[in-house]
């Protein structure tokens, strides 16, 4: 499935739970019903007039005094309305979704906020809510790693790095004549099946950028979890630093002198450890992290790049 499509119709689907879990405004307080007409009293009735209503239906269909199945039904229906009616915050919230239907979600909030705030532990929510979040995004980042990896074993670099693997484990030599073709089906005669193919797609360590393995490290949930951890870390880092560099005037080690010139250049921590070890070794020596230096590293960058133009 295209990247695209994918997102079109998690989209739908998300869209399609909402409607489905998300009742109208009205619904959830009565159902189909009006909870006024349920009790035959005007939506300008006061708390009397609405306690009477309810009070002259019970007894007609109440269980105790009416065994028809339909009578009990409408008994549910009407002592709902009362609970509703009869409490003025509730009503309140009801007259609201009544004047407001188009306010679906809000109107549904009030509601579920009502009848179960006060049952709900706000701490039970949180770690659900938690756990929701980082179960989506667990299957977002398997499905982008799926995706890239099935891209990758598409490209030629691929296949004849695989080829070269089996030439290698069946003692063959590789054909340089062939070494920059593609490789398809027919150009791997040792491999007998695609079990062996598989097998073999398993010993290469395919690094995507922007589509790395998924980790139970990088979810939302366990890094909540860590956060006094990672905060007192980073505190007592930012400590030590502190001690070495500012009070007792050390000189930067290399891993320091690194951390600042790849902050001063801006390059994420990826970039920046694909990078030729002689090549750290010679920014780290400019200094980069001086204001000077870098602006002067930048301006020979800036007449490298015109004179290669």
């Amino acid at each position: 499935m295209e990247p695209l499509a994918s997102i079109r119709w998690s989209f739908s689907t998300l869209i399609f739970l909402v409607f489905l879990l998300i009742q109208p405004s009205l619904s959830i307080y009565c159902d189909e019903d009006d909870c006024y007409d349920l009790l035959g009293v005007t939506q300008s009735a006061n708390a009397s007039e609405i306690k009477k209503a309810y009070y002259k239906l019970s007894l007609k269909h109440h269980p105790d005094k009416n065994p028809d199945p339909e009578s009990k039904k409408f008994f549910v229906k009407i002592a709902n309305a009362y609970e509703i009616l009869k409490d003025e915050a509730t009503r309140e919230q009801y007259d609201y979704a009544i004047a407001h239907p188009e306010e679906v979600f809000y109107n549904t909030a009030r509601y579920y906020h009502a009848y179960y705030g006060h049952k709900t532990d706000t701490r039970a929510v949180l770690v659900g809510l938690l756990l929701i979040l980082s179960g989506f995004q667990y299957l977002n980042q398997w499905t982008r790693y799926n995706q890239a990896i099935d891209m990758v074993k598409k490209t030629p670099a691929y296949k004849n790095k695989l080829k070269a693997m089996e030439l290698e484990r069946t003692g063959g030599v590789t054909n340089r004549k062939k070494g920059n073709k593609q490789i398809n089906k027919y150009d791997l005669p040792y491999i007998d099946s695609m079990q062996m193919v598989e097998d073999l797609s398993k010993e290469l360590e395919l690094q995507i950028k922007g589509a790395e393995k998924p980790s139970l490290w990088e979810l939302l949930a366990i890094r909540v979890i860590l956060l006094p951890y990672t905060v007192g870390k980073l505190l007592l880092w930012y400590g030590h630093w502190l001690w070495r560099y500012q009070v007792k005037r050390e000189r930067y080690s290399w891993e320091d002198a690194s951390y600042l010139t790849r902050r001063s250049l801006g390059v994420p921590f990826d970039s920046w450890r694909d990078i030729d070890e002689s090549r750290k070794d010679d920014l780290v020596q400019r200094r980069l992290w001086v204001k000077a230096n870098l602006d002067s590293y930048l301006a020979e960058m800036r007449k490298e790049s015109k004179r290669r133009r």
